[in-house]
C-alpha cells in the first residue's frame, strides 16, 4: 500500500476548513470548546457510536443527519455532554440548526456531537453569541486548534494525517480525536472526526468506516467504562479526483486499510493519554483459532486493572496476564501460551508453554519502565492475530475522577 503520515491534521484534506473558539460553556473555563468544520462541496458521510444504551441526544442528531449518507459539517463542543437532560435534543437540533444557517448549507447536512459532564443542561447561548464569529474565522490553518476544543481531561490534543495514492490520484485523510478517561469503546468520552478527499459512495465508506473501527477504535480500553457520547464521523468530499470507489473493488481495499492505519494513530494517542496515564499498553496477540478470540484477549489483557497497575509499577506479573486470558471468553489452550514483554530498553521472555521462566528482575524492571510496552502474547492456536491498546492505571486516575465536575 502507497500509505504515509504527514503532519496535518482535519483540516489538512482539501476543501475543508475549521475554527475554534472558547464559548464558556462550562463556567469559568477559558479554553476553546466549540469547533466547526466545513467542507466546500456536500460529502459521503458515515459515522458510528457508542452502544451503551444511555447516550447523549446529539447522537440521536446526528443519526437522523445521517440517514441519507450525506453531510457537509461538523460541530463539536467540550465542557457539556448534553446527556440525561430534558430538552437535550432540542438543544442538539437548535445548535445543528444555527450551524447550518450560519454556513450557508442544509440543516440535515451538519453532524452533531458534544462531550464533558453528564446531566448538566447544556447553554444555547454560547453557541447564539460565537457561530457567526467562528465563521469569519473559518481557515485552512485552524485544524489544531480544533482538536484542543474537543479535549476535556486529556493532556494532548490527538491529530492524524496521511496521504495514499488511489486510482492513480493522491488521497488525503485527516482527523482528530479526544479521549482520556470513561474508554472502554465499542462502536470514552470519546470522539473522532475524520475527513478526506477521496470519491466514494456513502455506501461504500459505511462499510469501509465499519470494518476499519474493528482493528483500531474499538481495540482501545482505558478504564473499562464505555461512553454515552461515543462518534466517530468520516466526511469523504470526493476532491481528490479518484474513480467513485462504489463496490468493494481493489480500491476500496486500499482506501480501507489507509483509513484503518489512519485510525489506529488515533487509538494509540488517546491510550496513552488515558487519564493519570504514564504508560502506552500494546497487547499483541497472535496464533489465535478466530479474529474474535485474539480480539477478546487482546482488549480484555489491556483492561485488567491488575495488569494495568502491576504495569504501572514495572512489575513483570505476568499471572496477571495469563489469568486476562483465561477469563476473557476466547477459546485457547492455555498450555501453549508464550508471553514476552517488549519495549526500547529490551525484549523479556517471562512465560512460555503455559508456565514462567526463569528471568532477570532488574531487566524487567528496565523494560518495563518504558513509556510504551509491547505484551506479546503467541497462542500457538491458529493464525489469526489483533492488537489492543490501553494504559497503566495509576494513583492520578482516581484524583482527576474523584473531582472530575469540579
Amino acid at each position: 500500500m502507497d500509505f504515509k503520515f504527514i503532519d496535518g491534521t482535519i483540516t489538512t484534506t482539501q476543501g475543508f476548513t475549521g475554527a475554534a473558539i472558547c464559548g464558556g460553556i462550562k463556567e469559568g473555563s477559558d479554553k476553546k470548546d466549540i469547533m466547526m468544520v466545513k467542507s466546500e462541496v456536500p460529502c459521503s458521510a458515515a459515522a458510528v457510536y457508542t452502544k451503551n444504551l444511555v447516550q447523549s441526544d446529539a447522537i440521536k442528531v446526528t443519526k437522523a443527519h445521517l440517514a441519507d449518507g450525506k453531510a457537509q459539517a461538523i460541530i463539536a463542543n467540550s465542557g457539556n455532554a448534553n446527556t440525561c437532560n430534558a430538552n437535550g435534543y432540542e438543544t442538539a437540533d437548535r445548535v445543528s440548526k444555527l450551524c447550518a444557517s450560519v454556513l450557508g448549507i442544509k440543516d440535515e447536512d451538519v453532524i452533531v456531537a458534544s462531550t464533558g459532564v453528564i446531566g448538566v443542561p447544556m447553554p444555547l447561548l454560547p453557541f447564539e453569541k460565537n457561530l457567526f464569529l467562528m465563521k469569519r474565522l473559518m481557515s485552512i490553518d485552524n485544524g489544531y486548534d480544533c482538536a484542543e476544543a474537543i479535549m476535556t481531561t486529556d493532556t494532548i490534543r490527538k491529530d492524524v494525517a496521511a496521504k495514499m495514492t488511489i486510482d492513480g490520484k493522491i488521497v488525503t485523510i485527516g482527523g482528530i480525536a479526544k479521549g482520556s478517561g470513561m474508554i472502554h469503546i465499542n462502536m470514552g468520552t470519546m470522539l473522532a472526526f475524520i475527513t478526506t478527499d477521496v470519491a466514494i459512495s456513502p455506501e461504500m465508506l459505511r462499510e469501509s468506516l465499519n470494518e476499519a473501527v474493528e482493528d483500531s477504535l474499538n481495540m482501545v480500553s482505558v478504564d473499562g467504562d464505555t461512553s454515552t457520547n461515543d462518534t466517530l464521523a468520516v466526511l469523504a468530499n470526493g476532491l481528490a479526483g479518484n474513480k467513485e470507489i462504489t463496490t468493494k473493488n481493489d480500491d476500496y481495499k486500499e482506501f480501507t486499510q489507509g483509513l484503518t492505519e489512519a485510525l489506529k494513530s488515533l487509538a494509540k494517542q488517546i491510550a496513552k493519554d488515558g487519564e493519570g496515564a504514564t504508560k502506552l499498553l500494546i497487547a499483541n496477540v497472535s496464533g489465535a483459532k478466530t479474529k474474535a478470540d485474539a480480539r477478546k484477549i487482546a482488549k480484555t489483557v489491556v483492561g485488567s486493572s491488575l495488569v494495568k497497575t502491576a504495569m504501572f509499577g514495572s512489575d513483570a506479573n505476568w499471572g496477571r496476564i495469563l489469568c486476562a486470558i483465561g477469563y476473557s471468553g476466547a477459546e485457547v489452550d492455555v498450555t501453549k501460551v508464550k508471553l514476552t514483554f517488549e519495549s526500547v530498553n529490551g525484549t523479556l521472555l517471562v512465560c512460555e508453554n503455559g508456565a514462567g521462566v526463569g528471568f532477570d528482575e532488574d531487566v524487567a524492571k528496565s523494560v518495563l519502565s518504558a513509556e510504551t510496552i509491547i505484551i506479546k502474547i503467541e497462542l500457538g492456536d491458529g493464525e489469526d492475530y489483533a492488537d489492543a491498546y490501553g494504559c497503566d492505571l495509576t494513583y492520578d486516575y482516581v484524583k482527576i475522577n474523584g473531582d472530575y465536575r469540579t
